[in-house]
């Protein structure tokens, strides 16, 4: 069998379902190819059915085949072994999504590909989400057919695309919509108190612990519970929310007692799940539990023909509404060409903004239309710097003007709520903090202790 690289040209479609190996990381990287039901052999000799170029690779290393249960994983005697999530295996069945690392070498089992066309809705919205562009009304679709179920969604896409909106309309639309929506901040959470607040905590359990409380979980009894930035979750505690997921069952923090409720579960982030699994921040088996029904919702960028509605709305939650006959003209031309990094949840604040500011505007092209703009200033500066001081001096230098700059943007962008502004960034909120301190702009944007984030989102508006 000869391994191929996967391009962007269109693939045969195949007679019936097959599973897929894709090498994530190594030699290799980028090479995929479906797996026989027979299974294949692993391995640097060149007459295995996956020939790798990996000097760290046994000439026969290992067979991989699918069933009906996951894949079964054999190690052949290799010299560098073969593991899973960091556990070396002789035989195992690995559930779909696991990562196997062969050599340095990470190679990804993935499950059949069942290809199903869905129309796209009639509606031009869902719950409080609006859009009627073509990428909305087929996540609308989506939503509206995993909403009459309970299987678990796992929403993906940037920050301010509206995937709480999301979680909160399949509850309403679905028949759970009389029980709690329950919506649990992985990236929020402190990392001492993260697996407390998830999975409850009895008495005497941890210091300061002076009663039994109630999880998120348990709170989500008969409802959904929202997992928002799941990618944030630590991976110490990914195991026990698969159990969870799989027994709808929970052990409180101090407990040896589990305690089954029923709850449906919708997750989301903004983070690459994919590259997270091969860089070993999160399970592939969770990922696959949770990603039943897997939606991308759009960026703003990418559904244009939709900002006039949604001005629209936002004008008349500003108390504006006598503006929105008048849309257009060159403010409107701003907006239509801005690349909205921000998404919806920036339009709202860029128009409720300017109509704060208006004054007696009486048309829309009056409304002083206030973008952020791009940082470009730490780059010319660099390329003004001069050699006449020590290399690590200037290096510095230009390094404290890029970061306070990045910093102070970062922080209006996400209207002071350092949660957000820390997922947009990529940091973790405790580094964040650090570097506000060092730039000075702790006080302006905190103000606050560590654990406490002064300014959490607003109430969240129509496909925010």
């Amino acid at each position: 069998m000869r391994v191929t690289r996967v391009t962007n040209q269109k693939r045969a479609l195949h007679v019936g379902r097959m599973s897929r190996l894709r090498v994530l990381a190594g030699a290799d990287a980028g090479l995929e190819l479906d797996l026989p039901p027979i299974g294949v052999v692993v391995g640097a000799d060149p007459g295995c059915d996956v020939a790798l170029t990996d000097p760290s690779v046994s000439s026969r290393h290992c067979t991989i085949a699918p069933t009906s249960a996951g894949f079964t994983v054999v190690d052949l005697g290799s010299k560098n072994g073969t593991s899973i999530d960091g556990v070396a295996v002789g035989k195992v069945t690995a559930p779909p999504g696991a990562v196997v690392r062969v050599g340095h070498s990470l190679l990804q089992l993935l499950p059949a590909d069942e290809m199903v066309a869905i129309p796209p809705s009639t509606r031009d919205h869902f719950g409080a989400m609006w859009g009627d562009s073509p990428g909305m009304r087929q996540v609308f679709a989506l939503l509206e057919r995993a909403a009459r179920t309970d299987a678990s969604i796992l929403l993906l896409g940037e920050s301010g695309c509206g995937k709480e909106l999301a979680a909160r309309a399949v509850h309403d639309e679905g028949p759970r919509k009389d029980g709690p929506f329950v919506v649990f901040d992985c990236g929020a959470a402190t990392d001492t108190l993260i697996e407390s607040d998830l999975f409850g905590h009895v008495r005497g359990s941890f210091t300061g612990a002076a009663g039994d409380r109630q999880g998120a979980y348990a709170a989500a009894h008969g409802g959904t519970l929202f997992l928002d930035e799941i990618g944030d979750l630590p991976i110490s505690l990914q195991p026990k929310l698969l159990r969870m997921l799989e027994a709808g069952e929970v052990v409180p923090l101090g407990s040896r007692k589990p305690e089954r409720y029923d709850v449906r579960v919708v997750a989301a982030t903004h983070r690459d799940v994919f590259g997270e699994v091969a860089k070993g921040g999160f399970r592939g088996d969770l990922y696959y539990r949770l990603a039943v029904v897997e939606i991308h919702l759009p960026p703003l960028r990418s559904r244009r023909e939709d900002l006039k509605k949604l001005i629209a709305i936002f004008l008349e939650r500003a108390g504006a509404g006598h503006l929105v006959a008048s849309i257009g003209g060159p403010s409107f031309d701003r907006l239509a060409a801005y690349h909205w990094p921000g998404n919806v949840r920036e339009l709202r604040n860029v128009i409720t903004r300017a109509v704060a500011l208006a004054g007696p505007a009486h048309e829309f092209f009056e409304l002083p239309i206030l973008l952020r703009p791009t940082i470009a200033a730490p780059v010319a500066e660099v390329a003004a710097v001069r050699a006449d001081r020590p290399f690590h001096v200037a290096k510095d230098e230009v390094v404290d003007r890029f970061e306070r700059a990045y910093l102070t943007d970062l922080v209006e962008r996400a209207s002071g709520n350092l949660s957000a502004a820390a997922r947009t960034a990529g940091l973790e909120r405790k580094f964040l903090y650090r570097l506000l301190e060092r730039n000075g702009l702790r006080t302006k944007a905190a103000g606050a202790a560590p654990d406490a984030d002064p300014d959490p989102d607003p109430d969240p508006d129509p496909d925010e």
